[in-house]
């Protein structure tokens, strides 16, 4: 089975910066990735827009509540069953406090000298990086 032809699970992802210009991230409480600081964020449930998958994520794993606003990019990671094709959105903060939750077992902003700390899920420096989407200080 090639990936072009394996099972796809749609997922989306936020990247939410904050005044201070440092990006938001959870570390992963499951496989995959677990133990892995990665963009909040999950599957897509059936009947669900990716706005609304995102509006629930964010809030599940963080605390905060999210505005979501323009697609940045997409990847595909391997799944146990296939592939995960994630869909990454920029997002504002509109409420909440920041707290671990769900499936995340700490959430942080990160500069860049604490992300270049990280254990980074596979290629998120490299992806943010080309997007433009590096913590700004």
């Amino acid at each position: 089975m090639t990936a072009k032809s394996a099972p796809r699970t749609r997922c989306v992802g936020a990247i939410v910066h904050d005044t201070n210009g440092r990006v938001l991230l959870v570390r992963r409480r499951n496989p995959p990735g677990e133990g892995l600081w990665s963009l909040p964020g999950g599957r897509v449930e059936p009947g669900e827009t990716d706005e609304t998958a995102l509006v629930r994520e964010v809030r599940e794993e963080t605390g905060l509540s999210v505005t979501v606003g323009a697609w940045v990019g997409t990847v595909d990671r391997v799944a146990p069953r296939g592939v995960y094709e994630i869909h990454d959105y920029a997002c504002q903060v509109r409420s909440g406090t920041l707290r671990a939750g769900d499936d995340a077992s700490d959430a942080r902003w990160a500069d860049s000298a604490i992300l270049a700390t990280l254990p980074l899920t596979e290629m998120l420096h490299d992806t943010l990086a080309a997007w433009g989407q590096l913590p700004r200080r």
